[in-house]
């Protein structure tokens, strides 16, 4: 029995020294978490003189504070220095208002009076765009979406083309060879800079006040691009080519540009360069390809002394394309005062000039300089004494 009273009395005393535990448990656990959240909405774009808002949303605050707020760059906009938030355990919500006064791009930075707002807050930005006009916003989305479908539609010509000859006789195959390879290098580099957080992230950091020059529309046209240069490439492998072939030249450019990007891709891995450069590498092979791809068709047009077998729609869509694109890049540098956005994207500006250029060249070749030249054609090096098997073999339609 005494045995048993012992027992009795030291549960309770382990009970009786759990309580204050059980306390101190229920203090810390217990205790209300400072939960701020940001919604900034559509907010983000405002005109020079004018308001827009946004809203923070604060949920079981303790007791009150002050929310501090000031601009990482300063003149670009103004914002309330101080919104006073109130201790509730509610949802509460305030209306910041932001006011433009300069073209660009700028950040709110928070801080708090109080410990546990200040440490969910210190981290946190909240991006503004500031332009002249809203409306030149509506016409760079208007552009945007123009250049893509004229861009996009301009590789159905040579495909209906060839599907209607039967034959790819005329388009030049280097051509080919620097297009597909120029477009999956560019294909790389849109998907990098629209997609990929850390890229978005390493790009704002080295352009603070920039936008991000690749659009949706951008991702979208280089991604169909594709997929209809490879069919394109199909149909050089099952329609009539004669003796066309990738030259040597071609094939040693275009091993070039494979052997660099991956032996780029060491450095990038051991942190020797920014994976935002090595991005750029792409972007370069890209503005390269344009540079140089249409060289060997616009040699096989004058060696040939016509067009034909090269669809002169594919060169007027492309020629509307790359001026559309061009008009675009400079509404947003304008509206922006952000002209560096141009050679942050020196691929696209490039890729719009030498197209415009060349498509230029290929117009003149078409109407002025063979227009004569009529459908049909032979090879250069084709046995020249057969004419009636080479016009049933090369008949072409312009």
């Amino acid at each position: 029995a005494l045995l048993s009273h012992d027992n009795h009395a030291d549960f309770t005393l382990c009970k009786m020294s759990l309580i204050p535990c059980l306390l101190v448990l229920l203090f810390v656990f217990g205790k209300s978490v400072v939960s701020l959240q940001i919604d900034f909405g559509k907010a983000g774009n405002v005109e020079i003189g004018k308001n827009t808002t946004f809203t923070v949303y604060v949920e079981n605050l303790t007791q009150p504070a002050d929310l501090l707020l000031k601009t990482q760059e300063e003149g670009r906009i103004s914002v309330p220095s101080i919104t006073k938030l109130v201790a509730s355990m509610d949802r509460k919500s305030y209306e910041i208002a932001v006011r433009g006064h300069r073209a660009g791009t700028a950040y709110i930075l928070f801080n708090s009076t109080e410990e546990d707002v200040r440490g969910i807050v210190s981290e946190r930005k909240v991006e503004v765009v500031v332009s002249h006009y809203e409306e030149l916003n509506v016409l760079s989305a208007v552009l945007g979406w123009i250049y893509f479908a004229c861009w996009s539609i301009s590789f159905y010509p040579q495909v209906i083309l060839n599907f209607r000859r039967k034959s790819v006789i005329g388009l030049n195959f280097d051509f080919l060879a620097y297009n597909i390879t120029g477009f999956l290098a560019y294909g790389l580099f849109n998907i990098g800079m629209y997609w990929i957080p850390l890229i978005k992230e390493k790009y704002k950091n080295r352009y603070p006040n920039g936008v991000n020059p690749v659009q949706l529309n951008d991702v979208i046209f280089t991604l169909h691009a594709i997929v209809i240069i490879t069919f394109t490439i199909i149909q050089c492998l099952i329609f009539e080519r004669g003796k066309q072939m990738v030259s040597w030249i071609a094939k040693v450019i275009v091993g070039l540009a494979i052997l660099f990007s991956t032996v780029a891709l060491i450095p990038a891995g051991v942190d020797k360069i920014s994976w935002l450069d090595y991005l750029y590498y792409f972007s370069y092979i890209k503005l390269g390809s344009t540079l140089i791809k249409y060289i060997p068709q616009a040699y096989s047009n004058f060696e040939r002394r016509s067009t034909a077998g090269w669809s002169i729609g594919n060169v007027l869509l492309d020629f509307s394309g790359g001026m559309f694109s061009i008009g675009q890049m400079f509404v947003i540098a304008y509206n922006h005062d952000d002209w560096k956005s141009i050679f942050g994207d020196l691929t696209k500006f490039g890729l719009g000039v030498f197209s415009v250029a060349f498509d230029c060249l290929f117009m003149v070749q078409h109407y002025c300089l063979y227009r004569h030249a009529g459908d049909e054609y032979k090879l250069v090096d084709e046995d020249e004494e057969n004419p009636k098997k080479q016009r049933n073999a090369y008949k072409t339609f312009v």
